[in-house]
């Protein structure tokens, strides 16, 4: 054994009663038979703490610059983003159960259950940390955990163009998308940069509008001076009391919104947010997955489906509700960019067809598309010719 047994160290503390101080845990290290120095009881005092209140093993990898995502899976895999794409780090942990005891503090924390009966979570911690885990029941290697680290502050357009994301002229363009009230979705793969981009553009909203944003779980944080956040509930543990994407969004319609966001459209919600973009709530957004944006209209029907809108119905509603998508990806570096502006509108048969207005491949060149003219005439751009 390399180091002390952090679970015997705590089982023999726990027979003390009370609090413990460094001294009873000198006491405990000699008593396994541990040669004691000021180090060692330091640095077991800081497991222990890390073990009981933070994120164990994973605490220093949190204060990294950079990290968005910290990815377990089992014991012995520990991964971190920090913009660069997936990067295999040295933390590991003793066994599963110490993954497993981990995963469930930090559910138990926002009162969420995580066991056998439950095997999977999916919770916001206080500190706006998105959390995922999957006990070891159903996944292999072992319990895996998901954090995707709240930031803490808010990431501005000129703070994109800062970091080379997007050009000058991409970051105008998105602009006018805003100011003109057309009803747009930014759409991507996970971890492209969705919910990051769509707070962005909520920071160009003028501050006299009353933005109402409705999430699943908390993660936009425009700037701006007027907003309200909904959030949703699961339900307790005895099954009820529920607070679903689609309640929300039609409590939001009654609590008088300039603009309506859905930090993401994942189901159901996507036929009351097009009703409320067809009635009168101009410059409604949010954000949804999608590969491409020749790809967004199956997507889009798919989850109008859901909602009990037929196939028909979905493609008038989102030729009626919807102008523009924004296509965020993520390059072979690993960098985040608006790769496409696409120009929402329908073929002979009815059915919505999204055509290029722009696009950018390298995330710098801008080169009009097809749809460029429609697009400009649409955000009231002077211009006609490219952008």
């Amino acid at each position: 054994m390399t180091r002390p047994d952090l679970e015997e160290v705590r089982a023999r503390l726990a027979r003390t009663g009370g609090s413990w101080t460094p001294h009873d845990v000198a006491t405990v290290l000699r008593d396994l038979g541990w040669a004691v120095s000021d180090a060692m009881v330091l640095t077991t005092v800081e497991a222990l703490h890390r073990a009981s209140t933070g994120w164990g093993p994973l605490d220093e990898l949190g204060h990294l610059d950079g990290v968005t995502d910290i990815l377990v899976n089992g014991p012995d895999q520990v991964f971190v983003d920090r913009g660069r794409g997936l990067e295999r780090v040295s933390v590991h942990f003793d066994d599963d159960t110490q993954v497993r005891c981990l995963a469930t503090r930090l559910a138990a924390r926002v009162g969420r259950r995580l066991d056998d009966a439950s095997p999977w979570v999916d919770a916001r911690l206080p500190d706006g940390t998105r959390l995922h885990a999957v006990l070891g029941t159903l996944a292999d290697p072992g319990t895996c955990i998901s954090l995707r680290l709240h930031s803490g502050g808010h990431m501005s357009i000129t703070d994109w163009v800062a970091n080379g994301s997007i050009s000058e002229r991409m970051a105008a363009l998105l602009g006018v998308v805003v100011t003109s009230r057309v009803g747009f979705l930014v759409s991507g793969g996970t971890g492209s940069g969705k919910t990051t981009l769509l707070s962005a553009l909520l920071g160009l909203v003028p501050a006299e509008h009353r933005l109402l944003v409705v999430e699943d779980s908390r993660e936009l944080a425009p700037g701006h001076p007027h907003c309200v956040r909904l959030e949703c509930r699961p339900p307790n543990s005895e099954g009820i009391g529920a607070v679903t994407m689609t309640d929300l969004v039609r409590q939001a319609l009654r609590m008088r919104p300039d603009r309506l966001v859905v930090g993401e459209v994942r189901g159901g919600e996507l036929c009351d947010l097009l009703t409320a973009m067809n009635t009168g709530h101009e410059g409604g957004c949010g954000t949804i997955h999608a590969n491409s944006v020749a790809d967004l209209p199956a997507r889009l029907e798919a989850l109008a489906a859901l909602g009990g809108l037929g196939r028909e119905a979905c493609h008038c509603q989102v030729a009626a509700a919807l102008d523009v998508v924004v296509q965020v990806s993520r390059l072979a570096a690993g960098r985040r960019a608006v790769t496409q502006i696409g120009m929402v509108g329908t073929d002979d048969a009815g059915r919505v067809v999204i055509v290029e207005a722009v696009t950018s491949p390298d995330g710098h060149r801008v080169v009009a598309g097809p749809g460029w003219s429609r697009f400009a005439a649409r955000v009231g751009l002077p211009e006609a010719g490219a952008p």
